[in-house]
C-alpha cells in the first residue's frame, strides 16, 4: 500500500495517466498538466517506475512515460481515480441529492477519455432519480469536457424487467467494461446470462 498513497504529486500523476487519451507523455507535458514542479514530477516518476506502475521509453531523444496496464492494481486505481474526480466524484458527492440510486456505473471507455459511438452508453443510473439534479451534474461535466455524455437512467423495476427479457441494449451496457460507482457489480449482473 505504501507504493500507492504517498504524495499529492503521485495522486495527480495517477489521475493524469489513467484518464489521458495519449499513450505516451513527456515529462514537460506531465509537469504542465499536473501544475507541479519538474523535480517533484521526476522524483515521483522514478518511484512509480521502480514499483512497476509506469514504464518509459526513449523516442527521438525524449523520454516518454506511460502507465502499465499489466500493473496488478490497474483496475482498482482506475476505479479510485474515477470515484474521486470528474463525473464519478460528482455523482458520489451529490448522491443524496440525486435520489435513491441502486446502481451507477461509468463505461471504462468514457473514463479513459475515448470517443463514444452513437449507441454507446457512458453512464447508467438505476433507481429513483431526481432528474434535474442528474442533468445539472451532466451539463457541468459536458461543459468541462466539451463533449456530450451518453447516459441512460431507469427505475429498478424497469431495469430488472429488461434484464429478464434479455433486452440487447441493457445487456450491451451492463456487460461492457465499466467502473461501478454505486452498487455491487455481481448483484447488477445477476440474471444476466451471456
Amino acid at each position: 500500500m505504501e507504493e500507492l498513497f504517498v504524495s499529492r504529486v503521485r495522486s495527480k500523476l495517477l489521475t493524469l495517466f489513467l484518464t489521458s487519451t495519449e499513450p505516451l507523455l513527456h515529462v514537460r507535458e506531465i509537469v504542465r498538466r499536473s501544475s507541479e514542479e519538474i523535480n517533484a514530477v521526476r522524483r515521483e516518476l522514478l518511484r512509480m517506475e521502480k514499483f512497476g506502475m509506469v514504464a518509459s521509453e526513449w523516442r527521438a531523444n525524449r523520454r516518454l512515460y506511460h502507465f502499465r496496464k499489466d500493473y496488478p492494481f490497474y483496475r482498482e486505481l482506475l476505479g479510485l481515480v474515477t470515484k474521486t474526480g470528474g463525473l464519478g466524484g460528482a455523482i458520489l458527492k451529490n448522491r443524496g441529492k440525486l435520489g435513491r440510486i441502486k446502481y451507477a456505473m461509468l463505461a471504462t471507455r468514457y473514463v479513459k477519455g475515448l470517443p463514444s459511438g452513437a449507441d454507446d452508453v457512458d453512464l447508467l443510473v438505476v433507481g429513483q432519480i431526481v432528474l434535474p439534479e442528474l442533468q445539472s451534474l451532466l451539463s457541468d461535466e459536458q461543459a468541462r469536457k466539451t463533449a456530450e455524455i451518453n447516459y441512460s437512467f431507469m427505475d429498478e423495476t424497469e431495469f430488472r424487467f429488461r434484464i429478464r427479457r434479455r433486452d440487447p441494449f441493457i445487456l450491451k451496457v451492463v456487460t461492457q467494461p465499466k467502473v461501478m460507482l454505486i452498487g455491487d457489480e455481481d448483484e447488477l449482473l445477476s440474471g444476466v446470462v451471456i
